[in-house]
């Protein structure tokens, strides 16, 4: 994240979420914090950048998803030139998934 956006509120948001311990609390948490809207734009970006990183076509992923081809390019965009975060995410879920699987 850009150290400009960087606030105490967000510090607050961000320790916050590292505080749940499993799905079900962060069910209850975001459910709590934030609309079904927003809750289901978070998800969609985020299922957009895995097919984006599995290197699917954005009509794939239109019709996988529903998302618009400017959240597409938007988020292909952060995966281009953002802060790696969406790989961090999906490497660790991948090494929790083979970790599962031994």
């Amino acid at each position: 994240m850009s150290r400009k956006l960087q606030d105490d509120n967000l510090d607050f948001l961000f320790k916050a979420i590292l505080s749940l311990e499993n799905t079900d609390e962060c069910y209850d948490f975001f459910e709590d914090l934030c609309t079904i809207q927003e809750l289901k734009a978070i998800s969609q970006r985020l299922v957009v950048a895995k097919m984006l990183s599995e290197k699917c076509v954005y009509t794939d992923i239109v019709n996988a998803t529903g998302a618009s081809t400017a959240t597409i390019s938007r988020v292909n965009r952060s995966l281009q030139y953002g802060c790696d975060g969406y790989d961090r995410i999906f490497e660790r879920i991948r090494e929790q998934e083979n970790n599962e699987q031994l």
